[in-house]
C-alpha cells in the first residue's frame, strides 16, 4: 500500500469518484449521458476551474460541483463579492466610533469634551441592519454549498448563525426601546464577522487554545507565587501601635485586595521602587522580600510563559534546520497542504474524464490542451500560470500522468525572487564611463555621506534656532541649505536612472523610496519659492497660503529626515533588522486580527461597565481634595490628570486599553476605577492585562524572536544564488520536514503523525 501511494499520491476511491459522477470504466462501453452533447465536458472542464482554485487558496474541495452550485461558488468567491464581504465587516465594526456613545469630539477629556454629536436613532441601526442581510446572504450560500451534512459538522457556520439570531433580536429590541436601552449585546458579538470570515485566524486562534494547558500551569504556579507572598507580606507588613512605622500597611497592604493588588502590579514593574520605599527606608532587609519575589515572579515564570509560547508557535515562520526542529504549528500546515494536494488531484480526475481522453487508456491520464483550456479560465497568480504553460510546452507527451499533472502545480509551493531588468547597453565610450561611475555602490555610498552632512547641518541649526522667538528666526541659512542639498538629490537620481535605465531603477524598492521622496521634497522647494521667494537675508515673510514659510521649511525637513532611512539598505545588519519587522508585519495579520477581536469586545464591555464613571472634580486641587471614596494622594488619577483616560466612548476606551496593555502606571486605573465605580473593577482590568500583556506581547515577543532567528540562519547558511532562485513556502516547509516529524511511523511521535494522516485522509474520502 505504501509503494502505491508513492506510485499515485492521493489517489481517491472509485467510490468517492462516483459519488460526484467523475468516474467512468476505462475501456468500458460509454453511458448515454458521455455520448450525448458536449455539456459533461464543460462541466468536467469547470470542475476542474473550481478545484485547481479550491488549491490555490487552500479550500475544502467538499462543495456541490454541479453546474449552477459552480456558477454560485465561482461568484462568492470573486474578488468583488469578498471585497463587499470585506467592507461590510469593516462598516459594522466602526459604527462603534459613531453611535451613541459617539466619538466625533476632539478631546475625551472629561473636563473640556463638549457633548458630542450622537446620530438620530434609526440612521446606525439601518446600516446594522444592511450588514446583518449581508451576513445573512453570507451564511445562506456558504450552507447551501456545502450541503446539509457538512452544515451540521460545522461549528463556525452554526455560531455564525447563532450570532446573527442573537444580533437580530438584539436590533429588534433597540428599535423597540427607540435606541435608549444602555445594553447592546450585539455591539460585542460584532467581532466574530471579523473572525470566522478569515481561515488563518480560525487556525491561529486554535493553536493559541492548544496552548492554554501549559499556559494554565504557568499562569496557575504564577497564581500559588502571588498567593504565597502576599500571605508573607501582610504577616511582615502588620499594624503596630507605632503609626510612623506603618507606612507600607496603610498605603500597599491594609487588607488582602490591597495586597494583591499591590504585589500583582509590582509584578509588572509598574510601582518599583514605590511600593518597597516605605518598608526599606525602616529597615534595608526588607527589599530581600521584594527583591527575591521580583526574580521569581518577573524573571522566571513571566520569561517561562514566553518560552512556552515560543515553543508552541515555532515552526510558523521557520523552516527546519539540519538538525531537526519540532513543528508546533504542524497540524494546520498539514492540514492546508493535503487540501492543495486533493484539490490538484480532484482537477486531475475530473480532466481524466473527458471524452478526449483514450477509453483505452491503462492509466488515468490527462491531455495537455484540456489542461491549458482550464488554466486559461482559472484565477490563478500570472507568475505560476506562466511557469506551468511553459513546462507544459517543454513537454513533449500529449498526455499527463497523475505524476506528473501533480509536479506540474508545484509552482504553486515556489515564491520567485523578483528578477531586475538589465541596465541599458550605451554605444559610447563615455556614456558606458558614465554608466560604470554612477551605477558603482560607491556612488550610493557617496549619497549616503551627503544625506548625513544634510541630516547634521540641520540639526546645528535647529540647536542654535531652539531658543529663539519665531520673530527672531532667519529661515535664509536653513532654506539655502535645504536648496543646496535638494538639488543634489535631484541630480543624484537623475544619474543614476542614467545608469540603470528607468525599469531597473524602479523595481528597487530602495530607489522607488528616494525617488518618490526627492520628488516631492522638490515640488515643496519649488512652491516655497514660488509664494515666499528666493532665500536671502533676514527671510521673514508675512504668512501666505496655505502654511507659512517656517512650516514649509519645517515640512521639509521632516521629509529629508525621513529620507535618511535609504541607507537601511547598505547596512546589512540594520537590514536584517527591518526585514524581520517587514516580514513580521506580512505574517503577523491574523494575531493582529485576533488583537483586533479582543480590544473591540473589551472597549465595548468597558464602556457598559464605566461609561460615565469618571467624573471631573473641578477646579480645586486634585492632590488635597477628598472624595466621598476616600483620599486623592499623590500619583492619583486625579493629580496626574488622566481624565481622558476613561470608557465614556469607543475611541477613549480602545486608548485606555492600549495604555493598561503597557503596564506603565496601570495601578492609576486600578485604583481610580475601583473607587469611581467598585472594587470589582479591579477584575476587569486584570482579565485585560492577562490577556493583552501576559498572552499576546509574549506570543508578539516569541514570534519576534523566531522571524529573526529564522532570517539570521538563513543569512549564515545562505548557498549561491541564481537569476531566479526560489524560496520554500510554509507548505514546502512541511514537505521537507514529514522524516523530522516521523510521518513514517519510525517513532512514538511519527505513530501519532501517521494516525493524523490517516484520519485526514480518510476524512476525505482518500482510503
Amino acid at each position: 500500500m505504501e509503494a502505491g501511494a508513492e506510485a499515485e499520491p492521493l489517489l481517491p476511491s472509485r467510490r468517492w469518484r462516483a459519488g460526484r459522477g467523475l468516474w467512468r470504466e476505462r475501456g468500458g462501453a460509454r453511458s448515454a449521458a458521455e455520448d450525448g452533447a458536449g455539456a459533461d465536458n464543460d462541466l468536467y472542464i469547470n470542475q476542474a476551474i473550481v478545484f485547481i482554485e479550491d488549491a490555490i487558496q487552500y479550500r475544502s474541495i467538499n462543495h456541490r460541483v454541479d453546474s449552477k452550485s459552480l456558477w454560485l461558488y465561482r461568484w462568492y468567491y470573486s474578488r468583488t463579492c469578498q471585497w463587499i464581504l470585506s467592507l461590510t465587516i469593516t462598516v459594522i465594526l466602526t459604527l462603534a466610533f459613531v453611535e451613541e456613545p459617539s466619538s466625533l469630539t476632539i478631546t475625551s477629556d472629561v473636563r473640556y469634551r463638549l457633548p458630542a454629536w450622537n446620530p438620530p436613532c434609526g440612521l446606525t441601526e439601518s446600516m446594522e441592519l444592511l450588514c446583518f442581510l449581508v451576513f445573512v446572504v453570507d451564511v445562506s450560500v456558504k450552507s447551501y454549498l456545502i450541503g446539509w451534512k457538512e452544515f451540521w459538522k460545522n461549528k463556525w457556520l452554526m455560531a455564525y448563525i447563532l450570532t446573527l439570531i442573537v444580533s437580530l433580536t438584539d436590533w429588534i429590541v433597540s428599535l423597540s426601546f427607540f435606541c435608549k436601552e444602555s445594553v447592546r449585546i450585539r455591539r460585542i458579538l460584532r467581532p466574530f464577522f471579523l473572525l470566522q470570515n478569515s481561515s488563518m485566524m480560525k487556525k491561529t486562534l486554535k493553536s493559541i487554545n492548544s496552548t492554554l494547558p501549559e499556559m494554565a500551569s504557568v499562569l496557575l504556579l504564577l497564581a500559588v507565587h502571588l498567593s504565597l507572598f502576599t500571605m508573607f507580606a501582610m504577616l511582615l507588613f502588620a499594624r503596630t501601635k507605632d503609626n510612623q512605622q506603618d507606612k507600607e500597611w496603610v498605603v500597599y497592604f491594609r487588607n488582602l485586595p490591597d495586597s494583591l493588588t499591590s504585589l500583582l502590579v509590582l509584578l509588572t514593574t509598574a510601582n518599583n521602587p514605590d511600593v518597597m520605599i516605605p518598608a526599606y527606608s525602616k529597615n534595608r532587609a526588607y527589599s530581600i522580600f521584594f527583591i527575591l519575589f521580583t526574580v521569581l515572579g518577573n524573571l522566571f515564570l513571566m520569561n517561562l510563559l514566553t518560552a512556552i509560547i515560543y515553543n508552541q508557535f515555532r515552526g510558523y515562520l521557520l523552516e527546519p534546520s539540519h538538525s531537526g526542529c519540532r513543528y508546533s504549528f504542524k497540524k494546520s500546515v498539514q492540514s492546508s497542504l493535503f487540501r492543495r494536494r486533493l484539490g490538484i488531484r480532484a482537477a486531475f480526475e475530473v480532466l481524466s474524464s473527458l471524452k478526449e481522453t483514450p477509453a483505452s487508456a491503462q492509466q488515468s491520464c490527462v491531455s495537455v490542451g484540456a489542461l491549458l483550456q482550464v488554466l486559461q479560465k482559472a484565477e490563478m497568480d500570472s507568475r505560476c500560470k506562466q511557469a506551468i504553460m511553459r513546462s507544459l510546452k517543454m513537454c513533449s507527451c500529449d498526455q499527463l500522468s497523475a505524476a506528473q499533472f501533480q509536479k506540474l502545480f508545484e509552482e504553486l509551493d515556489k515564491d520567485a525572487i523578483k528578477q531586475h531588468p538589465p541596465s541599458p547597453e550605451y554605444q559610447s565610450h563615455f556614456m558606458q564611463k558614465m554608466q560604470f561611475a554612477f551605477g558603482h555602490p560607491y556612488f550610493g555610498y557617496l549619497g549616503n555621506v551627503v544625506a548625513l552632512a544634510n541630516i547634521i547641518s540641520i540639526c546645528v541649526v535647529l540647536v542654535v534656532d531652539a531658543d529663539k522667538q519665531p520673530s527672531e528666526r532667519d529661515d535664509f541659512f536653513l532654506g539655502a541649505i535645504n536648496c543646496f542639498f535638494i538639488l543634489y538629490y535631484l541630480l543624484e537620481m537623475l544619474l543614476k536612472i542614467l545608469a540603470m535605465g528607468l525599469k531597473r531603477y524602479l523595481s528597487y524598492p530602495s530607489n522607488r523610496f528616494d525617488g518618490l521622496l526627492t520628488v516631492i521634497l522638490l515640488i515643496l522647494e519649488i512652491a516655497t519659492f514660488a509664494v515666499y521667494g528666493f532665500p536671502h537675508p533676514g527671510w521673514r515673510p508675512e504668512f501666505m497660503g496655505l502654511l507659512s514659510l517656517w512650516d514649509m521649511v519645517r515640512l521639509v525637513n521632516m521629509l529629508i529626515v525621513f529620507r535618511f532611512l535609504r541607507i537601511i539598505p547598505n547596512m546589512k545588519f540594520m537590514a536584517l533588522v527591518v526585514t524581520t519587522l517587514l516580514d513580521l508585519v506580512k505574517n503577523l495579520r491574523a494575531f493582529a486580527g485576533i488583537l483586533v477581536v479582543v480590544f473591540y469586545a473589551f472597549a465595548i464591555t468597558g464602556i457598559m461597565l464605566f461609561k460615565g464613571a469618571v467624573v471631573p472634580l473641578g477646579n480645586t486641587s486634585a492632590a488635597n481634595t477628598t472624595h466621598d471614596n476616600g483620599t486623592l494622594q499623590c500619583g492619583s488619577y486625579e493629580q496626574l490628570e488622566y481624565w481622558p483616560n476613561n470608557f465614556d466612548d469607543f475611541a477613549a476606551a480602545v486608548v485606555t486599553l492600549w495604555d493598561v496593555m503597557v503596564v506603565n502606571n496601570w495601578q492609576v486605573f486600578l485604583d481610580a476605577f475601583s473607587r469611581y465605580s467598585s472594587p470589582w473593577a479591579k477584575i476587569y482590568f486584570v482579565a485585560w492585562w492577562l490577556i493583552s500583556s501576559v498572552i499576546w506581547v509574549n506570543l508578539f515577543v516569541a514570534l519576534l524572536l523566531e522571524n529573526f532567528i529564522h532570517k539570521w540562519d538563513r543569512r549564515c547558511q545562505r548557498e549561491s544564488l541564481s537569476d531566479i532562485e526560489y524560496q520554500r513556502t510554509v507548505e514546502l516547509m512541511f514537505r521537507m520536514g514529514e522524516e523530522v516529524l516521523g510521518m513514517r511511523g519510525t517513532t512514538a511521535e511519527g505513530g501519532k503523525n501517521k494516525g493524523k494522516k490517516r484520519e485526514v485522509m480518510h476524512v476525505l474520502g482518500l482510503l
